[in-house]
């Protein structure tokens, strides 16, 4: 399954010399105590007008930044570029919403939901909180109540990639056994993202469950064009081509599958069936 936010994909060195401007001009900003400072003896207004302005841009750019490590595998530096954007911005729903994707990939449960809950109380409609914290339920085991979260996403006229929502929601109703449900969200999912590997591999494993194994085949072929197939994909072609009494692409497929990633599961498995 895929958690998704949509912010820049610039590179970390980029971004960080954005935040750089942005605190340069910030002059008039408040600056914020440490935890070791003295209270200030004069209590300063609110941020308003130019000064919040401020403040949601750093905000927005720490966000950005902890995204890029956050994709990178670097948790401990995301997490601290989180924390610099909700200092700089207590209430910017995106900063909670990629945090609770930090703490889901760290396995802390507990402060993925209230991350993401608090995301949702700032902005309950927002299509890509909606997907990610639709995405942490079915990961932990919740995936009926998921379905919910999903379907809000893609409500959202203005959301670029309702496919991956459509994606979620069919690989959660294909983990409750609902491979009907799954069917119809993830041929959705194809029709909005044809060209999404992804997809065309949910698709033509369902396909094949379904009997429709020539459909599968062809789904298969069209995603290997796009990606080097992977062992999920090559343990795939080895089942479409046995159900299609085709032994010789058979035989190909689970070759590429043994030599390539002889330690994976698919692979392992395919070892457990004495081929």
């Amino acid at each position: 399954m895929t958690p998704f936010f949509r912010l820049r994909r610039s590179a970390p060195a980029a971004l960080a010399l954005a935040l750089a401007a942005v605190l340069a001009g910030c002059g008039s900003a408040p600056r914020l105590a440490s935890p070791a400072s003295a209270a200030p003896t004069v209590q300063e207004a609110p941020p308003q007008g130019p000064v919040k302005a401020d403040a949601l841009k750093r905000a927005k750019l720490h966000t950005e930044l902890a995204s890029l490590y956050y994709s990178e595998g670097n948790m401990a530096v995301a997490l601290d570029e989180i924390r610099q954007a909700l200092d700089a911005s207590s209430t910017y729903a995106q900063a909670y919403n990629v945090k609770g994707l930090i703490h889901l990939f760290l396995g802390e449960h507990g402060e993925a939901e209230a991350s993401f809950q608090q995301a949702l109380s700032l902005s309950r409609n927002d299509p890509e909180i909606n997907n990610n914290y639709g995405y942490f339920l079915c990961q932990t085991g919740r995936a009926r109540q998921s379905l919910q979260y999903f379907l809000i996403a893609v409500k959202d006229p203005l959301y670029p990639t309702p496919d991956r929502a459509y994606l979620n929601a069919g690989q959660c109703a294909a983990r409750m056994g609902d491979d009907a449900l799954a069917l119809q969200y993830i041929e959705r999912s194809y029709r909005l993202g044809p060209n999404n590997p992804a997809t065309m591999l949910e698709l033509a494993n369902l396909r094949l469950k379904r009997g429709e194994a020539r459909q599968a085949r062809q789904l298969l072929m069209d995603m290997n064009r796009l990606q080097e197939p992977g062992p999920q994909a090559l343990w795939l072609g080895v089942r479409i081509e046995r159900a299609l009494g085709d032994r010789s692409a058979e035989m190909s497929y689970a070759t590429q599958l043994r030599r390539r990633f002889p330690d994976s599961p698919e692979a392992q498995e395919m070892k457990g069936e004495g081929r």
